[in-house]
């Protein structure tokens, strides 16, 4: 049974940074493309972040990108999200995701490709 653990979600203020970590027992996530999604109040669940096991490559949402990074330690088995200068607008569950049937991000990745998730982690901007 796969079960991940999301970490490093919390209450920040704006223009500070968060880094959240996911692993999972059951699964190497290092092996497939993993994703970051985020889901605030009364909204859908948005794509933040890719970052596939063949090459490393990462993708980033519109409204996340220059302020944003996924990265993985292989030896860890485990996906970063270094989230940087965090504004109000970001709050919200996050999510990370791993798409077992693909180990390249797709060109713009949706949560109906990934068919494992995480519990989710808060994260909160206010002042």
């Amino acid at each position: 049974q796969v079960q991940f653990v999301e970490s490093g979600g919390g209450l920040v203020q704006p223009g500070h940074s968060l880094r959240l970590s996911c692993t999972a027992s059951g699964l190497f996530l290092d092996y497939y493309a993993v994703g970051w999604f985020r889901q605030a109040p009364g909204k859908e669940r948005e794509g933040v972040s890719c970052i596939s096991a063949s090459d490393g490559s990462t993708q980033y949402g519109d409204s996340v990108k220059g302020r944003f990074s996924v990265s993985k330690d292989n030896a860890k088995h485990t996906v970063y999200l270094q989230m940087e200068n965090l504004k109000p607008e970001d709050t919200a569950v996050y999510y990370c995701a791993a798409n077992t049937m693909r180990r390249l991000c797709t060109s713009n990745p949706t949560m109906h490709e990934f068919n494992y998730w995480g519990q989710g982690t808060q994260v909160t901007v206010s002042s």
